[in-house]
């Protein structure tokens, strides 16, 4: 039989505690408001706000993962 596969250690110099991370909590807890969207008026393009509003969430969350990422990569 063959030699069982030895334990490996997880590795230690890599860190997931960046405060940048917290950051990822702003497009979770956003859309989970419900005093910004509760409302029809402004329109815009004749789309209620709550339409063009979750539209701008997505912009919003795509910005945050871009920034937290460029901030928390290694060189």
């Amino acid at each position: 039989m063959g030699e069982p596969a030895p334990d490996r250690l997880p590795d230690r110099s890599r860190s997931d505690h960046s405060p940048w991370n917290w950051l990822l909590l702003v497009p979770i807890v956003l859309p989970l408001i419900p005093t910004f969207f509760n409302t029809s008026s402004p329109t815009v393009l004749g789309f209620p706000r709550f339409y063009w509003q979750q539209l701008a969430y997505i912009a919003v969350g795509v910005c945050t993962t871009t920034l937290v990422y460029r901030m928390t990569r290694r060189r």
